[in-house]
């Protein structure tokens, strides 16, 4: 495969983290990648070297018009997009009880309104295309919730609900969806982008500020390399018959595999009071 004719993915969130060394990988191994970021001037030394497959762009995914630009331009510049990755989203530790509506709505604006934004401008191609892939980061917090982070459960879930729908509705159209379930990795995300309430409340000192402080303290430690998770990602897009989600990392694959589990036990123990509830079959007079 020629550069010119190798596979084209945009990502948003690139300047740090799984966008950074996604993009970084990607050009190195001569893809075309449409770099963004809110300031795209942290992520011009991605781009520099490649001025012929790195294109560096402004995106603020909370802007609508700010996506609709950044996909004309992509087309404009490579005239095809293979592959959408959704990166870019924030944490906000804070029990359900301690969140405020202002950072609740804008975490939502982000992980998930900007998200499906994004999808909405991309679809039209692909489907022009007859192929292509979004990729949509989700995390273990998409499948598990965890005290301390319900409302950031609460847009990966809806990550996960609105990803596993559109790729049944794309199926058919030749375009592919692969939600990426991460668990902790190390890279600056638990420093970086994790919001905190301004008001903590004492009674959930062994839950949810519990997990905040430890959250924070582990950072720089975690067992996932991003490197490795980023491989992983590329070769699932490239796979000829890719799964729909993707677990990244032995945390992940624990917690995720033992909430399954969990479920299916819990699936089990209802099932009478399950079938109870139906309308009792007609049956014949006698």
């Amino acid at each position: 495969m020629t550069q010119n004719s190798k596979p084209v993915w945009l990502i948003t969130g690139c300047s740090t983290g799984f966008g950074r060394e996604l993009s970084k990988i990607l050009l190195e191994s001569g893809y075309r990648v449409v770099v963004t970021a809110r300031d795209p001037a942290k992520v011009s030394d991605i781009v520099a070297g490649y001025p012929e497959t790195g294109f560096a762009l402004a995106l603020n995914v909370d802007q609508p018009g700010q996506i609709e630009a950044a996909a004309q331009a992509a087309m404009a510049r490579f005239g095809r997009i293979d592959v959408l990755v959704n990166n870019a989203g924030y944490g906000y530790l804070a029990a359900v009880e301690e969140g405020e509506d202002s950072e609740i709505r804008a975490m939502f604006e982000t992980n998930v309104f900007g998200l499906a934004t994004m999808c909405r401008a991309v679809l039209p191609v692909m489907r022009a295309q007859k192929s292509g892939t979004i990729v949509n980061i989700s995390s273990m917090g998409g499948v598990c919730g965890f005290p301390g982070i319900g409302y950031y459960n609460a847009t990966k879930f809806a990550v996960e609900g609105l990803s596993e729908a559109m790729a049944k509705e794309l199926a058919p159209l030749g375009v592919k969806v692969l939600i990426v379930e991460p668990g902790p990795f190390r890279t600056d995300w638990a420093g970086r982008s994790l919001k905190t309430p301004k008001n903590a409340i004492d009674a959930y000192a062994e839950t949810a500020v519990a997990r905040r402080n430890a959250t924070q303290a582990y950072s720089g430690t975690q067992a996932g390399d991003p490197v490795r998770g980023v491989r992983a990602i590329i070769n699932t897009v490239e796979a000829e018959n890719p799964p729909l989600r993707l677990v990244l990392g032995s945390v992940a694959q624990d917690v995720i595999t033992a909430r399954t589990e969990g479920f299916l036990a819990e699936l089990r123990a209802g099932k009478e009071v399950a079938l109870a509830c139906d309308f009792p079959e007609d049956k014949p007079s006698a």
